[in-house]
């Protein structure tokens, strides 16, 4: 498991009050995880806060399962990597 899913793991253990084995890629966070529109959107806060990324409305209402959640993240962390990278070759 990389970091990033540890992390994201831990905060919806944390915010959700689940156990860990409940949490699979697929789990759905309103479906398995018992999670309602406002759990979501602390959820997707954290996820912001821990990562130091911002998550879009239009993106945040696509992420449904823990592993979209993940792939969501994983893939502004690396767009984020990138821009750096580009700035300081500026």
């Amino acid at each position: 498991m990389s970091d990033i899913a540890s992390k994201v793991n831990a905060l919806i253990v944390e915010k959700l009050s689940v156990e860990e084995s409940d949490i699979t890629p697929t789990a759905s966070f309103t479906n398995d995880l018992g999670a309602d529109s406002l759990d979501i959107v602390e959820l997707i806060m954290e996820f912001e806060k821990e990562f130091n990324i911002s998550i879009s409305d239009e993106k945040a209402e696509k992420i449904t399962t823990v592993g979209e959640a993940i792939q969501a993240i994983e893939n502004l962390l690396m767009e984020k990597k990138k821009e750096n990278t580009e700035k300081k070759k500026n």
